[in-house]
């Protein structure tokens, strides 16, 4: 057995006597908290998951009474509201094909007008390229018949001069 003296004070010997199992004793209950902390956590543990699975369940409850509420109420408004909107716009959609395809409709006659105009223009000008092909053909051979007529001309009159050159040459 040991002993030992704790003092309080000068005034408050005190003198304690211990065993060797009462030493482990107390020194599990003053210094070991291990056991303390570990039931401590799972108190804490069991509370935490208790309340969390609780809170967890209002959350799925109040997700279900969404849904619920959603399914009853908000989708067949969604629907209806939609479905008139839906014909609103089909008959907008339908009108906006209608006045397109009368669009396309013009443009296809005005281009058709168009490249028959273009091909009559075209037919014009050949036929204006030919007029002036025949009309300048024509002038060139009034030219060139003017030019022979005059080379003729020339011919006799540079005759006559050599006949005249010649009278004077024989004096």
């Amino acid at each position: 057995m040991a002993s030992r003296l704790w003092g309080l004070g000068e005034s408050w010997p005190v003198l304690v006597y211990f065993s060797a199992p009462d030493l482990g004793e107390i020194h599990s209950r003053l210094l070991d908290h291990r056991p303390v902390i570990q039931g401590e956590t799972r108190y804490f543990v069991k509370e935490f998951e208790e309340k969390r699975g609780l809170r967890e369940m209002r959350v799925l409850e109040n997700l279900k009474n969404m849904i619920h509420e959603t399914n009853e109420h908000t989708l067949s408004k969604c629907r209806e509201s939609m479905q008139d909107n839906l014909n609103q716009v089909l008959q907008r959609l339908q009108a906006a094909t209608d006045s397109v395809c009368r669009l396309q409709q013009r443009e296809q006659e005005r281009k058709k007008i168009y490249n028959d105009h273009l091909i009559a223009n075209e037919k014009q000008h050949v036929t204006q390229w030919e007029d002036f092909m025949k009309e300048q053909y024509n002038k060139q051979a009034e030219v060139d018949e003017e030019h022979r007529k005059a080379m003729e001309r020339l011919k006799e009159q540079y005759a006559e001069m050599e006949k005249d050159l010649a009278k004077f040459s024989t004096f």
